[in-house]
């Protein structure tokens, strides 16, 4: 064994011994300060005896920590994730618990609700002790690096390494909700200062803005963006007629149909087929490394389960324990966070009780840790392309509002990860761009029932003459349509005391934020204005008219598709143009997105859009949100993409593309291009995937085409599908080693944040 081995191994041993001495000082302190937590025996000890009896229930703690608990969380990746969470302070408690029983002669006793509380600090102490042994210990990094680069080779002696000489590696990092003028104002502000570094630097990234879909919404945005079409995703939900059923994009089943039909049109498997991985995504994007994707969740087999990359992370006791604590410091900060708004009456607000505080936390806490440290990992194996989806803020957002000071803390706090994984990339075996971008913005704004004091789907109801509740017929809008419903019918139309059951003829309503769906199942494929009208002559004309209700889309027997407006404002698909009639405060490429969801086969019978209010950028959610996204209309419509500088620009990719589109048309008389639809720029997310693409091609070569002929067809849970045979998370690249301190930046910033 060579000096540098054996310095590394004494140093390894002295940090060891440091953290066992500060445990069981930490436990000894414990000992005096809790009531139901002992050392000693019921006749005393002297000082040494205790001290001994804390040395060796802190050294079975560790030991147990270390052999025990990573058993235990594979053993627990069937209990659904938010449960895990709750499960980490009982599991660690249960451990302590075991350690003290172990202790010589019964000096160590605890009771099981201090011995979760004990179990708690000494975690996060150990953890503490650990990272300030190593702190800027740029040396460290450069071991652990090489035991991963080895460890790596040797179980995939045909996996070439490029080296950091050799071809970069690309992290696509999605930051889901944040809107281009957000990031803006928080780099400007001194929010996001890892964000505001790159802008300023000369060397830096570049941004520019590009404009969503119709269907402003992840669902829509990231299948393009990782498998090159979303052609026939309407909405964040929908209602298919020959099946009856309602898809919805945060279904695991749907998300997997969602993905199969985007490669059966594609051909290709995905932006990630060649040495990808995905990372908290809902789609796979053909990446052979899975974790926390949801398309998977609904495929049955070893390896498939989207919960199988908690367990690199949780495998360590010190990060399961930091991020309980997280978890519930964050529940505590949105109860305290809503309470403060309730007293306040700040307007907009919606009820942010029940579980949200729970489902909140997951999503900032939980979701962000485990993301970031497999992202981590990801980097340290060498992986070529990287895609990774960190939702905090858009979960935030949605309940608070986009601009609010809660939704401000939580960028501020993936600055710091986005900071943590920009000075790993100085460590890992190759080199890395980082390249940010957002699946949509959000808009803000009261929702549509608490300005109108009724839903969509009792608007609905209410213009077609069917039963609505009572807190709905007391409202004006209500009045209206059944005044307007009365006109139409010529003939008085009762009011209804209470609430009846479905038909199956009654309209499906949906919403997917401020964009609503409605369809009438019992009318075979597409219903038509006639048609509509001649069941419920009052229902068009009451929704088009109505203040929150911008405009309508639906298809005619005679003049084809139309859109209408208030005051009977009808324009022809065909003849629509941006700022003009109903599309003329929904800016520009309105018209273009209208009429390419017009061509979906699963488009509603009637697709209504809210109002926007380009004066204050504001929207009406159909749904329960104050910051909203899914139609068109302010900011929801206006992500970024921010990427370093020397990759090609986005826009020359688009022009190039364009100026090839024009050739092909004027060749062959055809042309379908929609690299850039009216307006210009970079539209639409399928644009984006294309820019993507081209980036990994230009730095790694052509990406190998992985047709969908073998799976196309698959429709079934247990179908072949890529990315199936190849899942190693769980036991591949750890997030830590045995013997090493979970990995941390250069001024020792966890893998997750603290607040």
């Amino acid at each position: 064994m060579g000096d540098g081995r054996w310095r590394t191994a004494g140093a390894a041993l002295l940090r060891v011994i440091v953290v066992w001495a500060v445990s069981t000082l930490t436990m000894l302190a414990l000992a005096g300060i809790l009531p139901d937590f002992q050392l000693q025996s019921d006749d005393g000890d002297t000082v040494t005896r205790t001290a001994f009896t804390a040395a060796w229930g802190a050294g079975a703690f560790g030991l147990l920590s270390a052999l025990v608990w990573p058993v235990l969380v594979r053993a627990l990746l069937i209990v659904p994730a938010l449960v895990l969470g709750a499960l980490v302070f009982f599991l660690n408690g249960s451990l302590l618990l075991i350690a003290v029983r172990l202790i010589p002669d019964g000096r160590g006793d605890a009771a099981p609700e201090t011995a979760v509380v004990v179990a708690a600090v000494m975690s996060a102490v150990a953890s503490a002790t650990s990272t300030a042994l190593t702190v800027r210990d740029d040396e460290a990094y450069r071991r652990r690096l090489s035991r991963l680069a080895d460890r790596r080779r040797r179980r995939f002696p045909d996996h070439h390494d490029p080296g950091r000489d050799g071809p970069p590696g690309t992290v696509f990092l999605q930051l889901d909700g944040v809107g281009h003028d957000v990031l803006v104002r928080a780099a400007a502000e001194g929010l996001m200062p890892t964000v505001a570094g790159w802008l300023a630097d000369s060397a830096g990234h570049r941004l520019t803005p590009w404009r969503t879909d119709w269907s402003s919404q992840t669902g829509a945005s990231q299948l393009a963006i990782l498998h090159g079409s979303n052609h026939d995703v309407p909405a964040f939900r929908w209602y298919e007629k020959e099946t009856r059923t309602v898809m919805v994009s945060s279904r695991p089943a749907s998300a997997l149909e969602m993905q199969r039909r985007a490669i059966e049109r594609t051909r290709d498997g995905g932006l990630l087929t060649v040495d990808g991985a995905s990372r908290g995504n809902l789609f796979s994007g053909g990446a052979g490394q899975l974790a926390l994707v949801l398309s998977m969740a609904a495929r049955r087999g070893k390896g498939r389960r989207s919960r199988g990359g908690y367990f690199a992370y949780f495998s360590d006791p010190a990060n399961a324990t930091r991020t309980a604590l997280s978890f519930v410091a964050e529940v505590v900060r949105e109860i305290g966070q809503s309470t403060r708004a309730r007293a306040r009456k700040g307007t907009p607000r919606v009820k942010r009780g029940g579980l949200y505080p729970f489902i909140r936390a997951f999503s900032t806490v939980v979701g962000r840790d485990v993301v970031v440290a497999a992202v981590l990992g990801d980097m340290f194996a060498g992986r070529t392309a990287v895609y990774a989806d960190l939702v905090a803020y858009d979960e935030v957002a949605h309940h608070s509002g986009p601009h609010s000071r809660d939704a401000d803390k939580v960028l501020a706090r993936l600055d710091r990860s986005l900071a943590l994984i920009a000075k790993i990339a100085d460590h890992t075996p190759r080199t890395y761009r980082i390249v940010l971008l957002s699946d949509h913005g959000q808009s803000p704004g009261e929702t549509f029932a608490g300005k109108y004091g009724l839903t969509l789907k009792d608007l609905v109801r209410a213009g077609s003459g069917l039963p609505v509740p009572r807190r709905a017929q007391r409202t004006r809008s209500a009045s209206e349509a059944r005044d307007a419903l009365r006109i139409a019918l010529h003939r008085p139309v009762e009011g209804q005391e209470a609430e009846h059951p479905a038909k199956p003829s009654d309209p499906v309503v949906l919403a997917s934020g401020n964009l609503g769906l409605l369809s009438f199942p019992d009318i075979e494929g597409r219903a038509s204005r006639e048609q509509i009208d001649r069941r419920h002559p009052a229902l068009l004309s009451t929704l088009a008219n109505h203040p929150g209700i911008g405009f309508l889309l639906v298809h005619g027997e005679k003049r084809g598709s139309v859109v209408l407006g208030p005051g009977g404002v009808e324009v022809p698909v065909g003849e629509l143009r941006d700022g003009e009639g109903p599309l003329a405060n929904f800016g520009a490429g309105a018209a273009a997105a209208v009429r390419r969801t017009d061509t979906f086969p699963h488009v509603a019978d009637v697709m209504v859009n809210s109002m926007y209010d380009p004066a204050t950028g504001t929207v009406h959610a159909f749904e329960e949100q104050i910051g909203s996204h899914g139609g068109l209309g302010g900011e929801q419509s206006r992500p970024f993409l921010l990427w370093p500088r020397g990759m090609t620009d986005p826009l020359d990719i688009v022009a190039a593309e364009t100026a090839d589109n024009a050739q092909a048309a004027g060749t062959a008389g055809t042309a379908e291009a929609r690299a850039v639809p009216h307006g210009g720029g970079l539209v639409g997310a399928e644009a984006v995937h294309r820019v993507l693409a081209r980036w990994l091609h230009e730095a790694s070569g052509p990406q190998v085409p992985l047709h969908a002929e073998g799976f196309a067809g698959a429709d079934r849970a247990d179908a072949p599908f890529p990315g199936d045979t190849v899942v190693r998370d769980a036991d591949e690249t750890p997030v830590r080693d045995a013997d090493e301190t979970p990995v941390r930046d250069a001024s020792e910033t966890p893998v997750r944040d603290a607040g």
